[in-house]
C-alpha cells in the first residue's frame, strides 16, 4: 500500500515536469525538465526492489527533491524572483510558493480524510506515514497521488497573475502566509478546479476531479478487504 502511494505520486509529478518541458520557451530549460522527469523514471524502477519503509521513504524523498528543484522553471520568467522556492519547506513555509502549496495540500488532505471516512476506513491508520496521535496518516497516504494537482493549480494561479507578491505576508521567524483575501482566491480556484472532468482509467469514464478522493478511497477499502484486489493509485494522463 505504501509503495502504491509513492508510485502514484512520482508518476503524477513526472507528468507535471513533462508538460513543463513541452511548454518551455527555452531549449535549455526543456532539457533540464526532461532530465528531471527521466530521473523520476529511475525512482519508479527502484520501487519494486524496496523491502522496507525506510528505504521506500528514501526513494520518495529523493524523487521529491529532484521534482521540486525543477518547479521554479514552470513559473513565468518575470515572476520567478517573487515566487522562487528553494525546495519544499513547511511549518512554516519559507516562501510564497511553499505557502500556497501548504494551503492547497491542507485542503486536499481534508477532502481525503472525509473520503476515507465515507468509505469506512480509519484516516489515522496509515501505511506510508508513521502513526502519530492526532495525525491522519492514511489521509496523508491517499493524498500523495493528488499533491501534483495542487502544484499545478498553484502554478496556474501564479502564471495567470491571480495571486501577486503582495498577496502574502512575512511572519516573525521567517514564515510566509497568504493574506485573507488571497486565501479566498485560492479556495474559489480550488473549488472550481474540482469541477473539472477527469478520465479515470479503471472506471473507463470521466469523473469530477473533486470526486477522485472518494473513488480512490473506495478502491483502497476494496484492496484492504480483498486479497486479490491490489490498490491502484490514480495517475494522470
Amino acid at each position: 500500500m505504501a509503495r502504491a502511494s509513492v508510485a502514484g505520486k512520482i508518476k503524477n509529478t513526472r507528468q507535471v515536469l513533462q508538460r513543463g518541458a513541452r511548454e518551455a520557451k527555452s531549449e535549455e530549460e526543456a532539457k533540464t525538465l526532461s532530465r528531471l522527469a527521466s530521473y523520476l523514471v529511475d525512482s519508479l524502477r527502484a520501487l519494486p526492489e524496496v523491502t522496507n519503509l525506510d528505504s521506500l521513504r528514501g526513494v520518495e524523498g529523493d524523487a521529491a527533491r529532484q521534482y521540486f528543484s525543477g518547479l521554479n522553471l514552470l513559473v513565468r520568467p518575470d515572476l520567478r524572483t517573487a515566487f522562487a522556492m528553494d525546495g519544499r519547506s513547511r511549518r512554516p513555509p519559507r516562501d510564497r510558493f511553499n505557502a500556497m502549496l501548504s494551503f492547497l495540500y491542507s485542503m486536499w488532505m481534508n477532502d481525503c480524510r472525509s473520503a476515507l471516512e465515507a468509505a469506512g476506513l480509519d484516516p489515522q491508520a496509515g501505511f506510508l506515514h508513521a502513526l502519530r496521535p492526532g495525525r491522519a496518516s492514511l489521509a496523508l497516504d491517499l493524498m500523495e497521488e493528488f499533491r501534483p494537482w495542487a502544484d499545478r493549480l498553484a502554478l496556474t494561479l501564479i502564471n495567470r497573475g491571480q495571486l501577486k507578491a503582495d498577496d502574502f505576508m512575512l511572519r516573525e521567524g521567517g514564515g510566509v502566509s497568504l493574506e485573507p483575501n488571497a486565501r479566498k482566491t485560492v479556495v474559489v480556484a480550488y473549488q472550481e478546479r474540482k469541477k473539472d472532468e477527469i478520465s479515470h482509467p479503471l472506471l473507463a469514464q470521466s469523473v469530477p476531479l473533486g470526486m477522485l478522493p472518494l473513488v480512490q478511497a473506495r478502491l483502497m477499502a476494496r484492496a484492504l478487504r480483498e486479497d486479490d484486489a491490489p490498490y491502484v493509485p490514480f495517475m494522470a494522463k
